[in-house]
């Protein structure tokens, strides 16, 4: 629990998958959370059960792709709670395909939300966390922003790309005192693979994550872990995978 206790932060992609573990795992631990998503009635039915096991939640219907609607997440949490000390830029979209197949409007949403949507995180928590002179920003990219695979090369454009933008935030949040954290998960058991449009690549994902993928309490344990070390300490990457995968 420590450097966790009290902590407020912000969560997108919260309605399921990653999102969703990393908020109960939160505020298990005595972490104060505002949950963005698209899907109200999810969030909405978490934060009750959040709130009704004696932890602190609200929820706000959240479109990530949309810059006033993360604005409104991030004020909501600081009217709620009377702070920002973490955000968890987590929502993404994979719907993975061979750029040959021209699912232009794939790419065009893989662009709004995995690259943008970690843009309007920074935008709408930086004025809050300078004044703070503290704050924790914590992005999501993924294996796939390391290497490339079969169809994913708009996907790993996506995370390349959320990798380079974390690296500098790192170098000029110093004066700030503020701390960034890239996380990079691989296979992960969640609904992100249901949303492929192109069949064959959606069923040859599938079956491989059905392998060898893990829960999504690894991610939220990890994402603990950097946001527990002490102020003076910015865990800057994270790298994981299961142990059984190749990729």
């Amino acid at each position: 629990m420590s450097n966790i206790e009290g902590k407020v932060v912000v969560i997108t992609g919260a309605s399921s998958g990653l999102g969703e573990e990393t908020a109960r795992h939160f505020s298990a631990q005595g972490a104060a959370v505002a949950l963005g998503a698209r899907r109200a009635d999810r969030i909405q039915l978490l934060a009750e059960e959040i709130n009704k096991n004696g932890g602190r939640a609200i929820a706000v219907t959240t479109d990530v792709a949309q810059r006033e609607q993360v604005q409104r997440l991030v004020a909501a949490a600081v009217e709620q709670f009377s702070r920002v000390d973490v955000v968890l830029n987590n929502a993404g979209v994979m719907p993975l395909s061979p750029l040959e197949r021209l699912n232009v409007e794939e790419w065009d949403q893989m662009i709004d939300v995995n690259l943008k949507g970690v843009l309007y995180g920074i935008a709408a928590a930086l004025p809050y966390m300078k004044q703070q002179k503290s704050g924790h920003i914590i992005n999501v990219s993924s294996v796939a922003g390391h290497k490339l695979f079969s169809g994913s090369a708009v996907y790993s454009a996506t995370k390349f790309g959320v990798r380079a933008l974390s690296e500098g935030l790192r170098q000029e949040m110093k004066p700030y005192n503020i701390r960034t954290t890239i996380i990079s998960p691989g296979a992960v058991k969640t609904e992100l693979l249901e949303h492929i449009s192109e069949k064959d690549i959606q069923e040859a994902n599938q079956d491989y994550v059905g392998q060898v993928g893990v829960t999504p309490d690894a991610f939220a344990r990890l994402i603990a872990f950097a946001i527990s070390q002490p102020e003076e300490v910015d865990i800057n990457e994270i790298l994981f995978r299961p142990t059984a995968q190749e990729l």
